[in-house]
């Protein structure tokens, strides 16, 4: 079971951080998804696989809240972005009230890329200002990539991998029939690629470089059989890896 921060009292946050000082933080963003999905999918999607890491390490749930750094997605209605000083303020301040109520082991499980270099600044500090904290970065959008191109799975802007996550919380929330044929510009999978990789990448700093709509994919690939554990074997792969990092560290 998922113990969330905004449902405990205080003295039971107490309690669940005496008992594991462990705390899992979800991060997304509000920004289009097309005609087709939500403006949360990043934070639905976060904040889903994050309940189950959060259960899977017996740790707590502590919302962040919706809102990314997503620049690229700037002028098209339902974005709303975080200057990056105000993301690591907010998160950073985050931490140091839960380090201070008893907190040591934190897990930042994210499924938006613009949030990364933010979060990594932050994590390296935090950690480094208090010798018994250790931070994980966990993104489960590649894990999710990973785990399902066997079958199929893509992870583009508003594709099949953010529609299976989508109906994961909420069937009601896609509207795949307004999505139209699916979409594969020329060039999208291969600047998708450049921006991912670690060796030697560039950036993109405008979505209608990838495609003038502002997403591609095929959320069509997603469907209700699939959805119905997609957190949970996400929220395993991670549960597994962060476990590995934390004996290594201990």
């Amino acid at each position: 079971m998922t113990r969330s921060f905004y449902h405990l009292t205080s003295p039971e946050v107490a309690a669940a951080l005496g008992e594991s000082a462990t705390v899992v933080l979800p991060f997304g963003s509000v920004e289009q998804h097309g005609p087709h999905l939500p403006t949360g999918t990043d934070s639905i999607a976060a904040r889903l696989v994050a309940g189950e890491v959060a259960a899977g390490l017996e740790g707590m749930l502590v919302p962040f809240g919706p809102y990314g750094i997503t620049p690229i997605h700037a002028g098209h209605p339902g974005t709303v972005s975080l200057r990056r000083a105000t993301f690591e303020a907010l998160l950073t301040d985050v931490c140091e009230e839960l380090v201070a109520m008893g907190a040591e082991r934190f897990v930042l499980v994210n499924w938006h890329e613009g949030n990364i270099a933010a979060m990594d600044a932050v994590a390296t500090e935090v950690q480094h200002r208090h010798d018994q904290v250790q931070v994980v970065a966990a993104h489960a959008c590649y894990t999710a990539q990973r785990l399902y191109a066997g079958q199929g799975g893509e992870l583009t802007h508003g594709g099949g991998l953010e529609a299976l996550a989508v109906l994961a919380y909420d069937p009601d929330l896609v509207h795949n029939e307004r999505a139209g044929d699916s979409t594969r510009p020329e060039k999208a999978a291969a600047m998708d690629a450049m921006r991912r990789s670690r060796e030697v990448y560039g950036f993109i700093t405008d979505v209608t470089e990838i495609d003038p709509d502002g997403w591609y994919g095929e959320p069509g690939w997603a469907d209700s059989q699939t959805a119905g554990d997609f957190a949970g074997i996400v929220a395993a792969d991670i549960v597994r890896q962060v476990e590995a990092i934390f004996e290594l560290r201990t």
